[in-house]
């Protein structure tokens, strides 16, 4: 079962038993009712909609003939998984920037969060398409509308053009 672990690690293990029944042509609430669970219960687990707790996990592995952990261990590599998801990055992807944009300062000395409105106005000023995405996934749009709307002196550049709101869309 180590292989099913490596596998399926960050995938919800409602779905991989959900599989499995199909794939033993077991029907999902007789099965319940086997191991003394609701079938709903049952239902919202293959779904992913709720969690798998061990004594339930137990319970399954036990009925099915699987190593002793593997489902409360896919539980919580899922479960560490959407933490990651929830963590925002302290720096854009510094590969997709390059560094002469930022041609007067050291940029892994930046501090994005702190000077995210010259970030913004920068890389919307200088930066090509990718930096303009990266910055945009890094940062999400209401915060660079935000910083843009913030904008009022002339741009870097010797373009007339000033960066604005509408810059966001035309770079989606």
């Amino acid at each position: 079962m180590n292989s099913l672990i490596s596998k399926f690690k960050g995938i919800h293990p409602g779905i991989i038993l959900e599989r499995e029944l199909k794939k033993r042509a077991i029907s999902q609430r007789p099965f319940a009712l086997s191991i003394g669970e609701h079938p709903q219960t049952l239902y919202a687990i293959t779904k992913g909609k709720r969690n798998l707790n061990t004594a339930l996990a137990l319970k399954i592995e036990r009925q099915l003939d699987f190593e002793e952990g593997t489902l409360a261990l896919l539980q919580t590599y899922f479960e560490i998984q959407e933490e990651k998801k929830k963590i925002k990055p302290v720096t854009p992807n510094l590969a997709n920037i390059r560094k002469s944009v930022f041609w007067d300062t050291d940029i892994s000395h930046i501090d994005w969060n702190k000077q995210k409105n010259a970030v913004i106005r920068r890389i919307f000023e200088r930066g090509n398409e990718l930096e303009i995405a990266e910055i945009k996934q890094f940062y999400g749009a209401a915060i660079i509308t935000e910083a843009l709307k913030q904008i009022t002196g002339a741009p870097y550049t010797l373009n007339s053009k000033q960066p604005n709101e509408n810059a966001i869309l035309q770079h989606d």
